[in-house]
Order: C-alpha cells, then sequence, then structure tokens
C-alpha cells in the first residue's frame, strides 16, 4: 500500500464522520445559502476545526461562491477541498540543511514520543543520512531501552547514559559524538513534561542552551508531538508548549485513530504552527512528511481506499 492509500486507509474515521456528515448536508439543500454555511460551521467545529478557524473557512468559501456565481451546493465540497489545502500550506518542511543538524523532540508522556523518534530515525537513515540519537529522556530506564531497540533497528547511532542522568549532559555528549563521526543529524529525546511542571521546563530551556550553545549556526527543529485522538486537547498542549519553549512544528500522531481529523487545521490556523509530519499506523515507515495537497485529497476522497 502507498502511503497515499495509508492516509486516506488512515483518515477514513475522520472522513466518515466529519466529511460523510458535510456531504449529507450539502445534498439536503437545493441552493446555496446562509443557512447551509451555517451547517458547514457547526459540522467543522464537531470535527475539532475549531471555532474561529470554522468562521474564517466558511468566510473564505462565501468569498469563493460570490465571486465565481457558484449556485450548485455539491461544488461547495470541492472548495473546501481546495480552501482546506491552502490553509495547511507554508512551513511544512523541515529545515536541516547543516552538518549536524538537530531535531529536538518534545511533548507530554503517552504521546508516542520515543516511537516518533525511533520512526524519524529510521525515515532519515533511509534518506541515506547518518542520524545520532540522543536518550535524553533519562528519567525513564524503559524509554531509554526503547531507544536503544529503535537505533538498531534504524542503524542510527545512540548515546545514552544511565537513569536519572543529566538529560542536558546526554545531550552535550551526542552532539559530540555527532561531530567526531561526521553524522548528518541528531535527535534528542526528551521527557515526558507538562508546560506547567516548572523544573522539566526549566530542564527543557538548559538543553536549548547546550545545543545552541555548541551548534550556534547549525539548522533547529523543535518538534512537538501530539496525540491527534485528544482533538481539542492536541490544541491546549500545542498552545502552551508554543509559550513556553517555542515550537517549529508538529508531529501528529495517531491520526488513524480519531473521528476528528479536523485538528490539524486548528493548530496550523489557530496557532500558525505547522504540521512536519504525520503518523497513520503503526508501521515504521508510517510516519511520514505531512503534504497539504495529500492531506486534503485523502480526506475529502469519495473513492474507496
Amino acid at each position: 500500500m502507498g502511503f497515499f492509500s495509508k492516509i486516506k486507509e488512515g483518515l477514513k474515521k475522520t472522513r466518515d464522520g466529519v466529511v460523510g456528515s458535510i456531504d449529507s448536508m450539502l445534498k439536503s439543500f437545493t441552493k446555496i445559502d446562509e443557512e447551509l454555511f451555517e451547517e458547514l460551521e457547526e459540522l467543522l467545529v464537531m470535527g475539532d476545526v475549531g471555532v474561529a478557524t470554522a468562521e474564517k473557512i466558511c468566510d473564505v468559501l462565501r468569498d469563493k461562491v460570490k465571486s465565481q456565481g457558484i449556485t450548485d451546493p455539491d461544488a461547495i465540497m470541492d472548495l473546501l477541498k481546495e480552501t482546506v489545502a491552502d490553509m495547511l500550506k507554508e512551513g511544512n518542511e523541515m529545515v536541516l540543511n547543516t552538518k549536524p543538524s538537530v531535531i529536538l523532540v518534545i511533548g507530554v508522556n503517552g504521546v508516542g514520543k520515543t516511537t516518533t523518534i525511533g520512526k524519524l530515525a529510521n525515515y532519515y537513515v533511509s534518506q541515506g543520512k547518518k542520524v545520532t540519537l540522543a536518550a535524553a529522556d533519562t528519567f525513564r530506564a524503559a524509554a531509554i531501552e526503547q531507544l536503544q531497540v529503535w537505533a538498531e533497528r534504524s542503524k542510527a547511532d545512540i548515546v545514552k547514559q544511565n537513569e536519572g542522568s543529566d538529560p542536558a549532559a546526554v545531550v552535550f555528549d551526542a552532539i559530540s559524538s555527532a561531530k567526531a563521526k561526521g553524522a548528518d543529524i541528531v535527535i534528542c529525546d526528551t521527557a515526558g513534561r507538562l508546560h506547567n511542571k516548572k523544573h522539566l521546563m526549566d530542564e527543557l530551556a538548559k538543553i536549548r542552551r547546550i545545543i545552541d550553545r555548541e551548534l550556534p549556526d547549525a539548522d533547529k527543529e523543535f518538534l512537538l508531538v501530539l496525540d491527534a485522538t485528544t482533538g481539542q486537547n492536541a490544541v491546549n498542549q500545542a498552545v502552551e508548549f508554543s509559550k513556553a519553549t517555542g515550537i517549529s512544528g508538529i508531529v501528529l500522531t495517531k491520526l488513524d485513530g480519531t473521528a476528528k481529523g479536523g485538528v490539524v487545521l486548528a493548530i496550523k490556523d489557530g496557532l500558525n504552527i505547522p504540521v512536519k509530519f504525520i503518523g497513520v499506523g503503526e508501521g515504521v515507515d508510517d510516519l511520514q512528511p505531512f503534504d497539504a495537497e495529500d492531506f486534503a485529497n485523502a480526506l475529502f476522497s469519495k473513492e474507496q481506499v
């Protein structure tokens, strides 16, 4: 199964839920009027698009309908697909041009952070990159062991210390190792944390200072891993983490497990944080770079996978 097919399959719950409801609603109208837009806005909100973003989408659709002289409600779905793709574009590409570049991965416990890092390592190694993993989640021995397994599976190097070690020291050692071995990318795991745990956020700031000091001119991506199934709670996490640490992008996992894939729009439009990768399955290659056109096409596809 190609990745586009995987996206379509992964978005099936959202497509059957939100998009299916929109499709049924549009079929019940014989003309495009304000009542249609009000119902559309309500359905988008139910899909976790968020109130402000749903309003914005409907405003864009009103303008397109008016400027293009559209009268058939069936045409709304294609306009909606086009609008969603446009809103999600820009900033989706990872910027990792220096050698080494750094990816710092953060998020709360339970979102699949360490697994995501393993899949990222596998993705970049398969692209011919030399990857070093920093096992800086030193609060959990299981996280270090899990990352070791991923390192072996993906053929990436790993730098680790004992449980309870200073996470910033692990990152320092990983950067030193990457420089010595000519690695292309350093991917740093971090302990799961809540934005309101000051000592953990301070620790994250310390890690960032180490990275900036040791690699001042390197490209750096600060990725927040979010579980799509948590809907608006994922949006709230993105808000708080971006305030506390700054985020360059989102990795959205478990998109295949939710009927509310509209959270992608809520994050991109509401917070202006691009989605960089999406996970649509459990397989090692089911984490892939986010493509706005593919996402919109898969979400609004009427044909079966």
